[in-house]
């Protein structure tokens, strides 16, 4: 329906919405770094190497958070 009142046309196209392939390839790195993190925790007996994906895991999710914050 068109409002015989407006000046301005409406715009052609969506607005974009910000940050269009950030939030993908973020839950893509948590979905990866939370399953290495869980199969070196188990496999290996070194734990630091499997807390290096936990850590990139919570960073992704972090991000993942302020990005929706932001944008929402």
């Amino acid at each position: 329906m068109t409002d015989p009142y407006r000046i301005t046309q409406a715009p052609a196209t969506a607005p974009e919405r910000p940050g269009g392939l950030l939030r993908p390839l973020l839950w893509l790195a948590l979905f990866v770094s939370a399953a290495i993190n869980a199969v070196l925790s188990n496999a290996l007996g070194n734990p630091w190497i499997g807390s290096v994906f936990g850590l990139v895991a919570l960073l992704c999710g972090a991000a993942l958070i302020v990005h929706h914050r932001r944008n929402r």
